[in-house]
């Protein structure tokens, strides 16, 4: 059966790429959007108070299917094609082209070359800009916003260690759905540093746990290497080393750093026991 979260099909509508392999009213092609705001709630249904299922972020491509008149787009995530309703305010038809991607956890686009100016804008690592000039100091993107230079990189920049990486979201706001310094959870802090290492990763923790590396032997679950990911249901953790992890968690409400044996015997006291670790290749 197919996950709904990853699959853009209603009863009343679906994707025309879907035509055959599931029962909908009427199939729509779609048109390509691109997320224009910095961070971008995607929800599970037309509503603010609907459950926060992910975040897109600036620069993004989202294929959308359906648009409301109360203001909300029914779509598929281009990078980890997960569905839901977005903003339609926030989308806006492509018109930049992305060059370069935040590389800081978080950094403020200006209306000028100085910073001293009030702010446009907070971006979030992750997102994507067409930058047109460079000087000095600056990166001058194609909406005329000027980001310090040192905040960014070519779309080609990786990190070489996105343990480091999730390590300096410590004292992240934990948030479900989340994944920007402004807040995130357990899979949204993984998917997010893998991402700044180039490395693709699905959404959720279960389908991480289904996509990610390969399988350690119970055995092996004592000697954890750095970059291990532990799995619970519904959590995910990323080993430092033998002794301790860094996670999103709801107990710290924030991401934080635990010793692995205060993890474990807490979340088995909750009822949860570790269902896998997974070692990503190296």
């Amino acid at each position: 059966m197919a996950d709904p979260r990853l699959t853009p099909a209603r009863p009343d509508l679906a994707a025309e790429h879907l035509r055959g392999q599931v029962t909908a009213e009427r199939f729509v092609t779609g048109e390509e959007f691109e997320v224009f705001d910095p961070i971008v709630p995607l929800r599970r249904e037309p509503s603010h108070d609907a459950p926060l299922d992910t975040q897109a972020l600036k620069g993004e491509r989202v294929t959308v299917y359906d648009r409301t008149s109360e203001g909300w787009a029914w779509g598929q995530l281009a990078g980890d094609g997960y569905v839901g309703w977005l903003p339609d305010l926030a989308l806006v038809k492509p018109r930049t082209a992305p060059t370069h991607v935040i590389t800081a956890l978080r950094t403020l686009a200006f209306p000028g070359p100085s910073i001293k100016l009030p702010p446009v804008e907070t971006l979030p690592l992750g997102a994507r800009l067409e930058v047109v000039r460079t000087d000095a100091s600056f990166a001058i993107t194609a909406q005329r916003h000027y980001v310090p230079l040192i905040h960014v990189a070519p779309l080609s920049h990786v990190e070489h260690d996105f343990v480091a990486v999730a390590e300096r979201f410590v004292g992240t706001p934990y948030l479900w759905g989340g994944k920007s310094s402004l807040g995130a959870d357990c899979s949204g802090l993984v998917q997010v540093a893998l991402a700044a290492c180039g490395v693709a990763a699905p959404r959720d923790s279960d389908m991480q746990e289904h996509a990610l590396g390969t399988p350690l032997d119970e055995a092996q679950w004592a000697s954890l290497e750095r970059g291990d990911l532990v799995f619970w249901k519904g959590h995910v953790a990323i080993a430092r080393g033998p002794d301790s992890l860094v996670h999103a968690n709801a107990h710290h409400m924030a991401t934080a750093i635990e010793p692995l044996e205060t993890a474990l015997t807490r979340i088995k006291a909750a009822g949860s026991d570790i269902t896998s670790v997974r070692r990503l290749a190296r």
